[in-house]
């Protein structure tokens, strides 16, 4: 059986913007994540991986930061990654997708001799995360209004 729906990294501009539209989509639209706080400097420095359906349409995106970028997220260790501004539109939803994309961005952390992927997780979604091997670490904190808490999974 087919997925009706691939992960791949995003390349050139139009897979940009589709990232863009589904975080527009999710984390502004939907959450009301002010649009100032939700496109950053780490973009353009970011892999971005994006769920595409049979049909071409967006599904789904997330980011990985490292190096530099990802060094004040993840304690300083330049071996661990930051995966973030993971989202999947509303009618794309419980088809696996947001697994996908993270297995995706591990991937490309691996592919970029990587050891570690590190997340802000909003704290309704930890359980999620916790069944793909990511590990919650630290308090709760608040980000963009929202209660987040830190976590971890070794590659």
């Amino acid at each position: 059986m087919s997925t009706p729906y691939v992960v791949r990294e995003a390349v050139g501009p139009g897979d940009r913007e589709a990232c863009f539209a589904v975080r527009k989509e999710v984390f502004v639209a939907e959450q009301g994540v002010p649009e100032d706080l939700e496109y950053d400097a780490y973009d353009d420095g970011a892999v971005h991986v994006l769920a595409v359906g049979e049909d071409g349409e967006a599904l789904g995106t997330g980011r990985l930061l490292h190096g530099g970028a990802a060094a004040a997220k993840t304690g300083g260790d330049a071996s661990v990654g930051s995966l973030g501004r993971l989202a999947v539109t509303r009618r794309a939803r419980g088809l696996g997708i947001g697994a996908a994309l993270v297995r995706g961005i591990e991937e490309a952390a691996r592919a970029r001799g990587l050891t570690a992927v590190d997340l802000h997780a909003q704290t309704h979604a930890l359980v999620f995360y916790e069944r793909l091997g990511y590990t919650a670490y630290g308090p709760e904190f608040p980000d963009a209004g929202m209660p987040h808490r830190a976590m971890r999974r070794t590659l």
